[in-house]
């Protein structure tokens, strides 16, 4: 099996974004905005937690995979890339998860 990363789900989304292939949900997506992509990656978000719950390894594994798509959808059609998030990723892993919970403002 080839490494496949999210850089290489996150330029397929950019490729087929705007390809107009009547064939390619991809495309569906983004025509219809950021307000349908984000209720689909709620919607992926709580299957995701149900298969969590109900211990249906399948059913998470697929349910992620839907999650992370829709995600990476969402974060194109907002404009912020990957490497973005990857960054702020990193950069709390510098310190433990709870000083930088407890360092962010609140609101």
């Amino acid at each position: 099996m080839t490494e496949f990363s999210l850089s290489d789900l996150e330029k397929i989304v950019g490729e087929r974004a705007h390809s107009g292939d009547p064939d390619s949900w991809t495309a569906k997506l983004f025509a219809r905005g950021i307000d349908k992509a984000a209720q689909k990656l709620g919607e992926e978000a709580v299957e995701t937690v149900i298969a969590a719950v109900k211990g249906d390894k399948p059913a998470l594994v697929s349910e992620s995979a839907d999650l992370i798509y829709h995600w990476l959808v969402v974060l194109g059609l907002s404009g912020v890339p990957l490497s973005d998030v990857l960054r702020e990723l990193e950069g709390r892993t510098k310190r433990s998860g709870i000083a930088e919970k407890a360092s962010r403002p609140k609101g």
